[in-house]
């Protein structure tokens, strides 16, 4: 009994890392994608900025659905903390717009 306790745990922490490994790859591509970002002269308003994040973000979080591994529940909790950390990066990439648009009316 306790062989299959001790193997279902190990799967269980197998599952977790692998959902943190997608996690981390996301996040890295994902702040790849904001650094690449060239703002330009018209610029779009900063609600059609956010509304891009926004769907940048939800583009992310759908992709890494078919990628995150376990329970429902896991595959859940991992998805929620992607778009939790990917909506974190958001916020400076954000505030780096908003200066920039304050520098063309400037």
């Amino acid at each position: 009994m306790w062989f299959h306790i001790r193997m279902g745990f190990e799967r269980q922490m197998a599952l977790l890392q692998a959902n943190r490994d997608l996690i981390s790859t996301g996040v890295k591509e994902f702040n790849v994608l904001l650094n690449q970002q060239v703002f330009t002269d018209p610029p779009i308003s900063e609600e059609a900025m956010v509304t891009v994040l926004d769907d940048w973000v939800n583009f992310y979080t759908n992709y890494y659905r078919q990628h995150v591994v376990g329970e429902e529940q896991e595959r859940d909790r991992a998805l929620q903390e992607l778009r939790q950390q990917l909506s974190t990066l958001c916020a400076p990439f954000l505030d780096k717009y908003r200066a920039f648009l304050k520098s063309l009316s400037a």
